[in-house]
Parts: C-alpha cells; structure tokens; sequence
C-alpha cells in the first residue's frame, strides 16, 4: 500500500504546462529544434522516440541516455544498443543551450527528451499529446544496464511481456509502444539471424515472408563486414506513424522477432489486427502509451538535479 501511494505522488508531481511560469517558452523551443532537424532529416524523429524509450526503460526517463562516458565509466549512450544507432544528442543540447540562456538551471534533460519525442511523433503525422513535466535528472549512467533493461529485438512475447511489466506498463503497452517500429531504420545486425542463422535446422525464419526475407538479403549481404548497413522499419512510408506496422506483422514481414512475435498470441494478435484495421485507434492508444511510459521510475521533487549540460553531471 505504502509503494502504491509512492508512485501515485510521483505520478501526481508531473504535470502539463509544468514550466508555464519559470520557463513559459520552454516547449516552444524544444519543438522548434527538433522541427529545424526534421527538414534537415527527416529521419532524426524515429531517433527521439527510441530516446525517450531507451531512457526511460533504464533507471526511468532522467535523462541518463544523455551523459557521456568518461575514462572511468562506459556511459548508456556507448552501450552496443545505442551506438552507432541512436542519433540526436546533437540536438538535444542545441535545445538545452537556448534553454539555459533563457531560463538557467529550470528545464531538465529528462523533460527536454520527453518534449522532443512528442514533437517527433506529431512530425510523423501522429497525433499530438500533452506531456506531463517535472523530471529531474539522474547522475549515473552506466551501458551495462542498457543490456539487462532494454528488450532486445530476440526477445519473444513473453520475454517481452515481462521486461514492460518490470516498468510498469501491461501488455497492451506492449504491443501499442511496439508501433514506433512504423519509422525509423534498422542495422542489419539486429535481425540478420533471421535471415542466415535462426537455429540448427533452419537458416531462416521460417516466419518470416519469403519475399521479404530475400529483399532483407540483397540488403544485407552474409559476406557484408559493414557494421553501418541499415534497413527501413516500415520500407512502405518510413517517415509516417501509420497503421503499416501492424499490417506487415499480419504479412508475416516483422522485421524483428520482437515484432512479428505479437501476433504469437491469441489476445494480442487481436489487437494487432484491430490496430491495423482501425489505424485511428492505434494513435490515441499510442499517445497515452507514451504518457504513461514517460512517467516510469521519475525523479521529482529535489530527488536528483537539473543538468546545466545534458551530457555531464552537475
């Protein structure tokens, strides 16, 4: 009962238009920045919606992902999960910068990415949400962690399952976050045992479509020694959070394990099918997803600090 009143008053301590009166333009210019990246590339968007998820999934959404390694401490950001693949840091603290010229020492790291996550799925024709604020920053960053708290794209259903019920967020979570994977790129890396290496019997999954499977391989080559080679999530619109994720997983073209595993089970291949039926119905449901996400395992109050740079503690 005691930890159930706790993170209902972490809960309660977020909340909409949190800078209103010590930093009113606050949201106005983390949008502006990731909308000045977005005609630069288009594809940065995909990036602060993995950002958002990779930071809050280790030690919750406190800006962690953002602090550099030193030469005692290999950081999140250098973990093999998100290095060379997640981008934008860059942006983030052209944002912080303005930020802190305008309102030093208010607006934390932890609320920047949440705010640039928002504006990125709004740029991706998703629909816009308000996001609660008032994330403090964490200390401590550490790229092991990145290994035992992200769901890797092997994990199955229930693997997958259990790592959101860890944080908080059910099933349904589950399957709807899963969605992101509608923009963005893929390293080949991350899914090519489903094209060379899937068990001892089998070389290929045998899950997944066959025409598929030999476009990913001219893509992909077996011989390639190119760590940088990538695919797009969703080939058909890369750049729109639409409903085509989950029509591809009904296709059998999940790009990951993790992806088309949705449809491994009765409850949640329904709701991959309503998702794909009902596109409208995903966007809502997404955009409280990412409510709720964003609010798993937060510093408040005076717990941590507000970075005056995102990538080093105060």
């Amino acid at each position: 009962m005691v930890l159930l009143c706790s993170s209902i008053h972490l809960e309660a301590q977020l909340q909409v238009g949190f800078y209103g009166k010590t930093c009113p333009l606050a949201e106005l210019i983390v949008k502006d920045e990731v909308k000045n990246a977005f005609l630069n590339d288009s594809g940065i968007v995909a990036d602060f919606v993995r950002m958002h998820f990779h930071d809050c999934f280790v030690r919750g959404c406190d800006g962690s992902v953002l602090i550099d390694s030193t030469p005692s401490n290999r950081a999140e950001k250098d973990s093999i999960v998100n290095n060379p693949s997640l981008e934008g840091f860059d942006i983030i603290d052209k944002a912080k910068a303005r930020l802190e010229n305008l309102c030093k020492g208010v607006v934390s790291c932890a609320d920047i990415i949440a705010f640039a996550a928002r504006d990125s799925v709004k740029l991706s024709v998703g629909l816009g949400y308000d996001v609660p604020a008032g994330r403090r920053d964490g200390r401590v960053s550490l790229a092991s962690e990145t290994l035992t708290e992200l769901p890797p794209p092997t994990f199955n259903l229930d693997q997958l399952t259990e790592s959101f019920k860890k944080k908080g967020l059910t099933q349904e979570d589950m399957v709807t976050l899963s969605g992101a994977h509608t923009i963005g790129k893929a390293h080949c890396a991350s899914f090519s045992n489903r094209l060379y290496n899937f068990s001892s019997t089998t070389s290929q999954d045998p899950s997944l479509d066959p025409n598929y499977a030999t476009q990913l391989k001219q893509q992909c080559p077996k011989d390639s020694n190119d760590p940088n080679l990538e695919v797009l999530m969703d080939p058909t619109t890369p750049t729109i959070m639409d409903k085509n994720y989950y029509v591809d997983i009904l296709a059998n073209r999940g790009l990951f394990t993790s992806d088309q595993t949705l449809i491994s089970n009765p409850n949640t291949a329904q709701q991959v099918r309503q998702f794909a039926r009902v596109p409208f119905l995903w966007n809502v449901e997404f955009a409280e997803a990412m409510v709720k996400m964003g609010q798993v395992d937060v510093l408040t109050g005076t717990a941590g600090e507000i970075r005056l740079n995102c990538r080093v503690p105060n």
